[in-house]
């Protein structure tokens, strides 16, 4: 009887919760609902004739992303975006992976303030460097096409190859290296038999990673990109500021292609990414 009143007591007690508790969980509750809201109004009013009033639209077409599709070009802008999503991941990731393996490998002084200046990029908002960034690359003749976009999305792109990579190299034990040279394998033989074949998900991850941050990122694309060379956000964007000449409804179909986009990218990213690899251990060097 006495067990039998103490499970109940404890299972009571796993659905009490304090006040801070519930202010939490409802502040949670409304902001999805709120998210859900937004997201929900922009994707039933893409399929909406006319919507001034009431709950619903009038009515329900699709013309408006068959003339969001001719009158803003979408598949060229997907095109310019894969275009430059595929060059940003296999610049940084060609790039980022031996600058890991000399991170993860070598010590020498200043290694930790190396670390740091990886992280500024990552963790600097996009818009603070990328103005300056932007006016180096209009000097130079780079901004304004394709090229300059590529190059401004790889500053942040390249440290995150890094900082991403350098655990899984870390976890690679260093003597299944040194005997494979000990059978007389040089290092470009090591790193593309031996490593390359453990690195496979670290780069994987990395890969995916940076192709959802490129196509998402907004700041240095808008400040570098020309007519050309356009992605879907940053023309996303401009169709919001000329949105008086359009009809709402073909700028709203316009961002449910955007939303089902990044959506795609990120079910991919969480199929074959474990975000429990991606904790980047920077490890206590001595000076």
């Amino acid at each position: 009887m006495t067990l039998g009143l103490a499970g109940g007591t404890r299972s009571r007690r796993r659905i009490v919760a304090s006040p801070g508790a519930w202010l939490v969980w409802g502040a949670v509750a409304f902001f999805l609902l709120s998210l859900l809201g937004v997201v929900g109004s922009v994707l039933v009013n893409s399929f909406g004739t006319r919507w001034f009033g009431g709950w619903f639209p009038e009515g329900a077409t699709t013309r408006w992303y068959t003339e969001a599709w001719s009158d803003f070009g979408i598949t060229e802008l997907i095109f310019v975006t894969v275009e430059v999503s595929a060059a940003v991941v296999a610049l940084s990731l060609l790039i980022g992976v031996p600058a890991a393996y000399t991170l993860a490998r070598r010590d020498f002084p200043g290694k930790r303030l190396v670390y740091l200046s990886f992280l500024l990029p990552i963790l600097m908002p996009p818009i603070t460097y990328g103005i300056p960034l932007a006016t180096v690359l209009y000097k130079f003749g780079f901004a304004g096409n394709l090229s300059g976009v590529i190059l401004a999305n790889l500053v942040p792109a390249v440290p995150f190859v890094i900082l991403t990579m350098t655990p899984f190299i870390e976890q690679i034990d260093p003597a299944i290296e040194r005997a494979a040279r000990m059978c007389g394998a040089g290092l470009r033989s090591v790193f593309l038999r031996i490593l390359a074949p453990l690195l496979v998900p670290g780069i994987l991850a990395a890969g995916i990673l940076v192709l959802v941050r490129t196509v998402g990122m907004f700041e240095l694309t808008f400040l570098t990109a020309g007519p050309d060379s356009q992605t879907l956000i940053v023309a996303l964007f401009y169709s919001m500021s000329s949105a008086g000449i359009r009809a709402q409804q073909s700028v709203d179909a316009m961002a449910v292609v955007y939303m089902a986009m990044m959506l795609t990218l990120l079910v991919l990213a969480l199929r074959f990414v474990n975000p429990t690899q991606l904790v980047a251990r920077v490890k206590e060097e001595p000076e």
